[in-house]
């Protein structure tokens, strides 16, 4: 019986160890897309759209433009246009983690910063 035990769960791991999430990455790099998140103690939404090199966000009403260097089909890094102070020139370094039809889980930061947040950004237009 134990050893029945010890087989199955060396099974179930071998299986679970073969998953990998997908990654459609490419069907994100255009479009419309809104992202919810949470900002002390409320939930904010912001809206963006990415068109090849040039993404348009707009947060609380006020719209704001980055360049966007694709590192390869599921990294790319954002630099806005005109920062306004220090902290606005770092970029952020954004990884696609894993894909839907309709949306991606990514993990985000300042680029040489190990403090990395996770979100979900939902496809509303292409």
């Amino acid at each position: 019986m134990k050893t029945n035990c010890i087989v199955l769960l060396l099974i179930l791991c071998l299986f679970s160890s073969c998953y990998n999430a997908e990654r459609n990455c490419s069907d994100f790099k255009n479009g419309k897309f809104s992202f919810t998140y949470e900002e002390n103690g409320k939930k904010q939404t912001t809206v963006f759209v990415r068109k090849d090199s040039i993404e348009i966000e707009t947060y609380k009403g006020k719209t704001d433009t980055s360049t966007v260097r694709w590192v390869n089909d599921c990294e790319y890094i954002l630099q806005k246009k005109n920062p306004k102070n220090r902290q606005e020139q770092k970029g952020v370094v954004i990884r696609i983690l894993s894909t839907t039809k309709n949306s991606y889980t990514f993990e985000f930061g300042l680029v040489g910063s190990q403090n990395k947040s996770i979100g979900t950004a939902i496809l509303l237009d292409n």
